[in-house]
C-alpha cells in the first residue's frame, strides 16, 4: 500500500526543508574545517597578517599548502574568511579573528565543536541507552566532552562572572570584597572557581565534583593562577560536600545534570550560612518548548539528549531536569528544598543567573 501521497506534498514546503537539512549538513563538515584550523594554528597564522597567498599561510603554519589551498576555499565559502578574487589572497577581518584565532575572546567557538565530535564518538552509547533506559555517566564520554565544554564556558564565564553575574546578586560582592566562603559545586576544570578566587582575593573557595580527571585539571587552572591556597577541589557529591556556613554557593551549568538536583539544592541549604546565597547558572530556556524554537534552544536540547539527561539518569534519575528546565521547573526544585527566594537575577542568550535564598 502506497503510504505517500504525493498530491498531499507541498513542494515549497519540501524544497526549504530540504535546503535546511542541506545547510545543517554543511554546517557540519565545516566544524571540522574549524576543528582542523584550530589546532593546525591556521587561524592565529592569519589574523592580522593582512592578504596571505595559499602558499604563504602554509608557511607560516608549517602546513602542506595543496590542503591549505583548499581548506582556505571551504573557510571563503563559510564567511569565516575573506578572498580577494584579484590577488588570490585570503584575509581575515577583525571580528572572524575574534571568534576563531583569539583563544581569550568571549566569541571565540573553534572548542565547542569538541562537543558534537564527542557526541558522534558516543553513538552508539547513546543507541543503547535510548533502547535500554539506561545513563550514561559524564566520564564514560569520549575525552573531548569534558574538554570541550570547560573551554567552551570558560570565555562566557571570564567575560562575564565577575563583571555582571555576580554583582547582580544581593550583597554578594561586598562579602566577597570583605571575605567569604564559596562553594562551587560541579566545578569541572574549575575555571568558575579560579576566576572568583583571582577577583576576591580575601575570600576562600572550594570546589567540588565527583569526575577525577576534572580534579586535577582545576588544581592545575588553579596553580598556574596563582590562587592554589585560597581555591581548593575535593571530590564530593552535590548532596554530601563538607563544610557549613557558605557564603555563596554556585552551582555553574550543573545541576541539570544531578540525578537527584532536589537532594542538591537541599544539602546546599542545610550548608549555607543564615544569610547567604545559592547563585545557580543553567542554559538559557523558556519554559514551554514552543517558545525554545531557536537555534540555541536546538543545541542545548541536542546536548541534553545524549549528556545531560544521560548523566542524570545515570546518576539515579529522581529527577531528570534537562539542559531546557526553564525557571519554573528550577524555582520548583529549591522552593521543595526550603528556599522561600527564588529569582532572575541575569541573563543572557545563552544562560539563566537565577538567586536563590532561604
Amino acid at each position: 500500500m502506497e503510504h505517500t501521497h504525493h498530491n498531499t506534498i507541498n513542494s515549497a514546503k519540501l524544497d526549504a526543508l530540504v535546503a535546511r537539512a542541506f545547510e545543517d549538513l554543511s554546517a557540519g563538515y565545516g566544524g571540522v574545517m574549524i576543528g582542523l584550523g584550530n589546532r593546525l594554528g591556521l587561524y592565529k597564522a592569519m589574523a592580522g597578517a593582512g592578504p596571505l597567498s595559499a602558499r604563504e599561510l602554509a608557511r607560516r603554519a608549517g602546513c602542506a599548502e595543496r590542503y591549505v589551498h583548499e581548506w582556505l576555499n571551504s573557510q571563503v565559502a563559510g564567511g569565516y574568511v575573506t578572498y580577494h578574487a584579484i590577488s588570490g589572497t585570503y584575509e581575515m577581518t577583525p571580528e572572524q579573528a575574534l571568534v576563531l584565532a583569539d583563544e581569550d575572546s568571549p566569541a571565540f567557538i573553534p572548542n565547542a565543536w569538541a562537543v558534537p565530535a564527542s557526541m558522534w564518538a558516543d553513538e552508539d552509547k547513546a543507541v543503547e541507552a535510548f533502547r535500554t533506559g539506561k545513563g550514561i555517566p559524564w566520564g564514560d564520554h569520549d575525552g573531548r566532552l569534558s574538554c570541550g565544554v570547560a573551554a567552551f564556558y570558560r570565555n562566557a564565564y571570564k567575560a562575564s562572572l565577575v563583571a555582571e553575574w555576580l554583582p547582580a546578586l544581593d550583597g554578594v560582592i561586598e562579602k566577597l570584597k570583605a571575605g567569604a566562603l564559596v562553594a562551587d559545586i560541579g566545578c569541572g576544570h574549575g575555571h568558575s572557581t579560579v576566576l572568583m578566587a583571582k577577583a576576591f582575593p580575601a575570600s576562600e573557595f572550594r570546589g567540588f565534583d565527583n569526575h577525577q580527571e576534572s580534579l586535577s585539571e582545576a588544581r592545575k587552572v588553579a596553580a598556574e593562577a596563582g590562587v592554589a591556597e585560597r581555591a581548593t577541589f575535593a571530590a564530593a557529591r552535590a548532596d554530601d560536600y563538607p563544610g557549613k556556613g557558605y557564603d555563596l554557593i554556585c552551582f555553574f551549568d550543573a545541576l541539570h545534570d544531578m540525578g537527584d538536583p532536589v537532594a542538591a539544592a537541599s544539602h546546599a541549604a542545610k550548608t549555607l550560612a543564615p544569610d547567604g546565597t545559592v547563585m545557580l547558572v543553567e542554559p538559557f530556556a523558556n519554559d514551554r518548548v514552543e517558545d525554545n524554537i531557536t537555534p540555541v534552544g536546538r543545541l542545548y536540547y541536542a546536548a541534553s539528549t545524549t549528556i545531560c539527561c544521560a548523566h542524570a539518569i545515570s546518576d539515579g534519575g529522581r529527577l531528570v531536569l534537562g539542559a531546557q528546565a526553564g525557571e519554573a521547573r528550577l524555582a520548583d526544585v529549591f522552593r521543595r528544598a526550603g528556599f522561600t527566594r527564588f529569582r532572575r537575577a541575569f541573563e543572557t542568550p545563552f544562560n539563566l543567573i537565577l538567586e536563590a535564598r532561604l
